[in-house]
């Protein structure tokens, strides 16, 4: 896979849905995966293997909408970038004062009970970075404006269970 053209095949497959080359990329790379979490991150090797296959979802989906539109010169590198910030994120999750980690985990409960399509609102907004345009085309709404609604519609919702659930 070195030349530019089948890089750019890769791209096309991934974007119409064929996940061939994330299985044999994984079947390629997970026992130097493992090897190089367990140097970095501690992790046993089963744990690496879940790390890789969620990094390597979390890579399918920069790609299908649109936040990654070349393949990295170096994939294994970025791949293990992204593993990197996971694992990150997870260590800094996990030194949450307890007060905090608490809140956290009510938001969490009470975004769960909310309908699917506001869930997806705000993870997109909050956790994909999408802008207003990206997310009505994700939702199928006519435009920005009415995701930019939406959007506001479920957050007020979320706020107004966080004051139910304080009473």
């Amino acid at each position: 896979m070195d030349t530019p053209q089948q890089l750019a095949e890769v791209l096309t497959s991934l974007r119409m849905g064929n996940q061939s080359f994330l299985v044999q990329f994984y079947e390629q790379n997970r026992t130097l995966f493992a090897r190089w979490a367990r140097r970095q991150h501690q992790l046993e090797a089963p744990a690496a293997h879940e790390l890789l296959r969620v990094v390597l979802v979390e890579f399918y989906d920069q790609v299908a909408d649109g936040r990654l539109t070349k393949v990295p010169e170096n994939l294994r590198a970025y791949v293990y970038g992204l593993a990197d910030e996971q694992m990150r994120a997870a260590r800094t999750t996990a030194r949450l004062p307890a007060h905090e980690n608490g809140r956290r985990q009510q938001l969490l409960a009470l975004f769960r009970t909310m309908g699917l399509d506001c869930q997806k609102m705000l993870m997109y907004f909050y956790f994909r970075g999408y802008h207003f345009e990206k997310m009505a085309g994700k939702m199928g709404f006519a435009n920005a404006n009415v995701a930019r609604m939406q959007k506001s519609s479920c957050l007020r919702k979320l706020y107004e269970l966080r004051l139910r659930a304080a009473a």
